[in-house]
């Protein structure tokens, strides 16, 4: 296609230094974006995080509503608003920072204390202030050099991307609480590069006194007044473990990894399981057995002392103690290493050799290299029995030859899978059916598969997910899955479920019961085992009623007179039997009733009756999470207190909506405030809008979707992250470089270009699971090597569309358009991020990648509305 005269673009020529000045800034947003999400992390809920990170898209949305209406100014003045806002960024990260960390916030009160909705807005708005700073300078210089924008994008992106693997190398040597120095670092290099172009000596010593401001308020201020640069919540973990009146902290390290502390106290008491009988048998009860290792914050994961031969008695009145009732001598694999709890367990059950497995290398190295860990511990790994594969245990057992006869996965969750505040959408990959059925057929013909949950909800969630999914392993191993198991409970403590390959023989069944009888544990299932169905549909509906009784109806009756009993009185409250003395614990009757239609038939009527959702756990969809189904939301409203551990899921749906709503306004605001003066006389306005509400959708929705699945192989959620977030961004500048040469043939090349991202996209939805799962084989180097090889193709693709749109806006001088267009592309970015863990699990990680896939795939026809020209 050949441009009009009028259109042939005049480029506006930069120096050098301005667009490594824009790369830096870039990669300091990008680096304090990471650190917001640290600082969350350590000091409340990764999930807050999350949505904190978010309003960086957002203060792009803000910035470009703003300068859409006031673009003839912005191109006046250019030099001054971009100094400033690069001026301002440094302090205002610092100070944003410092005052959020003055507002506790701790969601388990958001119904019960107004205040913590205010808490959680303060949070919020402060973090955005410094994105508001970034954002004014980056959309001003994207302003600037519309005209070269592919150049310009380019080292947006790439800035970004190669700031973003800065920042993870910086993760070893600082702690989360003085990572904010790294976007610091990169800002003031920023501002040398602007100085260097510009010659301004007023700005250089602006930048020096805005540089000595920043690090005077995170390092001088709070070391004068004892406010804390990152305050941990109350009820973190480690919090509690701070306040213990003898808790000294023994061990710390920072990586990518996490930050890991263990703390030594007497009134650390970590019995994982430990059944109540124990105490009534032993003679003597361990002392001092356990540290406390905290990875995050979060926690207790036991750290466990070398007993003497005395005290080893009191491994028998733990769960994991189960296969060791059966085998003798046995060749054993351990999953998770943890705090070595397993480990100790199968050594002490007569184990020959024990194979350990840790997908965190942190937690190697502490417990291999430090000498008060390696003394606590009996130096646990240079056992001569015991040896220590640095991988993730699921990992190797699919690929391995060798064969086990007890192969644990014991409490790898630390405290459990619900944390106060909220569970955040982890992915939990050891546990899905791919994993499980990787387990079953490590086993020797024989071996037994143990593995003990946390069990301490009521009503039961994870339990539920945990046997459907094992039962589905075990239909996948062959056999019959009906002989093949045996599963125990403890009130609001732990589940064990064995699966023994072969089948369980009487003896046998007949031994695990007396334990479990000697335990106080409760039998929810072995081979032979009847359980009264009759009792099925009012477990369920107790169940049901427990959490959606009616409660206008509750406070009706709350309202009768007095003397005169309430309609319906004489019945039992919701979710209690009427039976005053229950013999069975409802949890327990559903629990067997859970096994029998899962190995007898009838499991999906059953698990659709349930109160929550109860679907197997997969590669595709990992989640111990998001246990309320979306089309119960609504019903809930009212009484969300009796969710405090879905406040992670229930807020991400909140932030969707808000998400939704933000973008809108976005939209719409610079169109009420220039609609006579800028949008009246535009044409292609609608298809703009779709344009560049899909390649902010598409984009996001690709990146954070992929940055999941990418866990599979890299077993972290952190480095997958790191790689994810530089791949992408270099990649796609490398695309949006390369896009510049393309544009005069635009119609015919974006619509070749958007075919191969929806191809591509559709591909790795359908067979992403199996690749990564492959790659996960593989030496670390060569894994990650191989993730950036697999992001390449369509990181480079996805750079194409947004320069190339830009470009057009710039050529056809339609410069108000342009910046709207870079904040509608913002705003969208906001609800994909906030869409992606609601499709991952409700429909699986390949869902998240067809929809982007179809975001792109409604921009084809949208791209020709950007075409249009202005009117003559």
């Amino acid at each position: 296609m050949t441009l009009p005269a009028r259109l042939v673009p005049t480029e506006m020529r930069l120096d050098l230094p301005l667009y490594f000045a824009v790369a830096l800034l870039a990669g300091a947003v990008i680096a304090l974006q990471i650190g917001i999400m640290r600082v969350f992390s350590v000091g409340n809920w990764a999930h807050f995080g999350s949505l904190v990170v978010s309003l960086a898209m957002l203060g792009f949305g803000l910035t470009s509503a703003a300068m859409c209406v006031t673009t003839a100014w912005f191109e006046r003045h250019w030099k001054g608003a971009a100094g400033l806002s690069l001026l301002l960024f440094g302090p205002l990260a610092v100070g944003s920072n410092l005052l959020a960390q003055q507002v506790p916030f701790n969601a388990i009160f958001l119904v019960s204390d107004p205040s913590q909705k205010w808490r959680l807005a303060a949070n919020f708005l402060l973090y955005l202030i410094p994105f508001l700073a970034g954002a004014v300078f980056l959309g001003t210089m994207f302003l600037k050099a519309r005209e070269a924008f592919p150049k310009v994008y380019f080292a947006d992106l790439a800035g970004s991307g190669l700031c973003g693997l800065v920042f993870l190398g910086a993760m070893y040597v600082v702690l989360p609480a003085n990572l904010i120095v790294v976007p610091l670092g990169l800002w003031f290099l920023a501002g040398l590069l602007w100085f260097a172009s510009l010659r301004s000596l007023s700005f250089l010593a602006g930048l020096v006194a805005a540089a000595i401001l920043s690090l005077g308020l995170h390092f001088a201020l709070p070391a004068k007044t004892g406010i804390p640069t990152l305050a941990t919540s109350d009820y973190k973990g480690v919090a509690y473990a701070r306040k213990f009146p003898d808790a000294a902290r023994v061990y710390q390290a920072a990586s990518p990894f996490g930050l890991i502390e263990v703390y030594s106290s007497s009134y650390l008491h970590f019995a994982p399981g430990l059944s109540d009988n124990a105490a009534f048998n032993l003679k003597k009860m361990p002392s001092n057995a356990y540290l406390g290792m905290y990875i995050d914050g979060d926690g207790p994961i036991g750290i466990i002392r070398k007993l003497p031969a005395d005290e080893t008695a009191y491994f028998r009145f733990l769960p994991m103690i189960y296969p060791y009732l059966l085998k003798e001598a046995p060749e054993t694999f351990v999953v998770q290493l943890g705090g070595g709890i397993s480990t100790s367990v199968a050594l002490a059950g007569g184990s020959t050799s024990v194979t350990v497995a840790e997908g965190n290398p942190a937690i190697l190295s502490a417990l291999r290299d430090d000498r008060f860990l390696r003394d606590f511990t009996g130096d646990l790994l240079r056992d001569p029995r015991v040896s220590a594969v640095d991988q993730d245990g699921r990992l190797f057992l699919a690929r391995t030859d060798r064969r086990y006869d007890v192969i644990d996965l014991s409490l790898a969750d630390s405290a459990g899978l619900s944390n106060p505040g909220g569970f955040a959408i982890v992915e939990k990959f050891g546990y899905t059916r791919e994993a499980m059925a990787a387990y079953m057929r490590a086993l020797k013909d024989g071996g037994i598969l143990s593995v003990t949950l946390w069990n301490k909800e009521e009503p039961p969630k994870s339990v539920l997910k945990l046997y459907a999914t094992m039962a589905e392993a075990a239909k996948e191993a062959g056999g019959d899955p009906a002989k093949s198991f045996f599963a125990a409970s403890s009130y609001l403590s732990t589940t064990t479920v064995l699966y023994k390959s072969g089948g369980f023989t009487p003896d046998e069944i007949e031994k695990l019961r007396a334990h479990t009888k000697a335990m106080s544990f409760d039998v929810l299932y072995h081979p032979g085992f009847e359980v009264d169905e009759g009792a099925a549909k009012a477990t369920l509906e107790n169940y049901r009623n427990q959490i959606f009784f009616d409660m206008a109806a509750l406070r009706k009756d709350a309202a009768a007179p007095e003397g005169e009993p309430p309609p319906g009185g004489d019945l039992p409250p919701p979710g209690v039997e009427s039976d005053a003395e229950p013999t069975v614990l409802p949890s327990v009757t559903l629990g067997r009733l859970a096994w029998k239609r899962l190995l007898t038939g009838g499991w999906d009527e059953f698990s659709r009756g349930y109160v929550f959702d109860s679907r197997v756990l997969t590669n595709d969809r990992p989640y111990f999470a998001a246990y309320v189904r979306p089309a119960d939301l609504p019903r809930v409203t009212d009484r969300l207190e009796l969710l405090q551990d879905e406040w992670g899921y229930l807020l991400i749906w909140a932030t969707f909506g808000v998400a939704c709503l933000a973008a809108l306004a976005l939209v719409l605001l610079p169109v009420a405030f220039g609609w006579r003066t800028i949008f009246s006389r535009q044409r292609g306005k609608a298809g703009t809008i779709t344009y560049f509400a899909c390649l902010g959708l598409g984009y996001i929705v690709v990146e954070v979707g992929l940055i999941s699945n990418f866990v599979l192989a890299l077993s972290n959620a952190t480095v997958s992250a790191s790689v994810l977030i530089t791949g992408m961004l270099v990649f796609s500048g490398f695309g949006s470089f390369v896009s510049e040469r393309f544009i005069p043939r635009a119609r015919t090349t974006m619509p070749v270009v958007f075919a191969a991202i929806v191809a591509l996209l559709v591909a790795y939805a359908l067979a992403l699971p199996l690749v990564l799962d492959a790659i996960g084989a593989l030496p670390y180097g060569l894994r990650l090597l191989a993730c950036f090889a697999l992001i390449f193709p369509p990181a480079f693709l996805m750079g194409f569309p947004m320069p190339t749109a830009m470009s057009w806006l710039a050529r056809l001088e339609k410069e108000s358009m342009f910046v709207w267009a870079w904040g509608i592309n913002g705003s969208f970015s906001v609800v994909g991020a906030a869409l992606v863990p609601i499709l991952a699990t409700s429909f699986g990680m390949g869902s998240v990648l067809l929809v982007a896939a179809c975001a792109y795939l409604i921009a084809v026809p949208a791209f020709f509305s950007v075409l249009k020209p202005k009117p003559a």
